[in-house]
């Protein structure tokens, strides 16, 4: 199949595109490099550097691949930012993803695969692990934008002019993730242990996030381009992860020995957050299979290599 993949240069996208190529299809990439790297774009995939919020060059880019199938993970990521700049944030998460999906309607693309959030659509949930059945209650501007496409989705599936599938992510984490961001500490903390420097915690440690390594990730957005349409499912383990059960897994992982230092809670962050996936597990037989320290193993033993590599 032909197949488009906004964010295709990013952590997350790249991966996908791999497995793509790996399966045997024709992947096109859409990257503007705002924050992934034109070295995680393989050479037999089609790659145009450009921005989802330019809707002309982004209707070009399509009406010249064609995809059968669009994965859209482009976005603006960061929930600081969305508090600090709300109309950035609804610009590329909103308008950018509504230029994405036109552009996919346009071409008569078969289905669309969204990236959409479970660690900041629920707000903070008084049952976990949260199921989709809870109302979404996003405390960030980063939360209300992807929950917002959602329903822009919704409406363009229920016309029948595309079908879709939105996975909402827990924390994921894996090689090439960029050590920056909230849902990076993984990779800012191996970064730091390894390089002997002191990692810092936000809050009191005790703030639970659901943690997912990229292969199963990848596995559900592959599941997720058949089956039925206009499923919102969530992903992640159901289990709750502290701040602190992170430091000590890549601590123990990189054998650093230092105590963490505490600073305080960011605005916007949810306190407490962990996915039931059910749903996935029902509708595409979708279960997750790397556990917590064995991904912390995989990516600091990728750091160590790449770090070597660069001398």
């Amino acid at each position: 199949m032909r197949i488009l993949v906004t964010g295709g240069a990013g952590f997350i996208g790249s991966h996908i595109v791999d497995r793509l190529l790996a399966d045997g299809h024709t992947v096109c990439v859409v990257d503007d490099l705002s924050t992934g790297f034109a070295d995680n774009v393989p050479k037999a995939a089609v790659f145009k550097q450009l921005d989802i919020c330019d809707a002309a060059l982004l209707q070009d880019a399509f009406a010249s691949f064609k995809p059968e199938v669009v994965f859209h993970l482009a976005a603006q990521m960061d929930v600081r930012r969305s508090v600090r700049e709300p109309d950035f944030d609804a610009r590329v998460n909103v308008l950018g993803a509504l230029n994405v999906l036109r552009s996919a309607v346009g071409v008569h693309a078969r289905r669309f695969v969204y990236a959409a959030t479970g660690g900041a659509v629920y707000g903070n949930p008084a049952k976990l692990p949260v199921t989709e059945a809870h109302l979404p209650d996003p405390v960030s501007e980063y939360g209300a934008s992807k929950l917002a496409f959602e329903h822009y989705l919704s409406v363009y599936g229920n016309r029948g002019q595309i079908e879709y599938a939105a996975l909402r992510f827990p924390n994921v984490f894996g090689p090439r993730q960029r050590p920056d961001g909230e849902a990076g500490v993984v990779a800012i903390f191996t970064g730091q242990m390894l390089r002997g420097e002191q990692s810092r915690i936000f809050g009191d440690g005790k703030k639970t996030r659901d943690y997912l390594y990229v292969s199963d990730i990848v596995e559900a957005n592959i599941r997720a381009m058949s089956g039925p349409s206009g499923v919102v499912a969530n992903l992640g383990w159901g289990r709750e992860v502290t701040d602190l059960e992170v430091f000590e897994t890549v601590a123990a992982a990189t054998g650093y020995r230092n105590p963490p230092v505490y600073a305080p809670e960011r605005p916007g962050e949810v306190q407490r957050i962990c996915l039931d996936a059910t749903l996935a597990r029902e509708t595409w037989g979708w279960r997750p299979s790397v556990t917590l320290r064995e991904g912390v193993d995989r990516v600091v033993e990728y750091v160590r290599r790449t770090s070597a590599a660069r001398g």
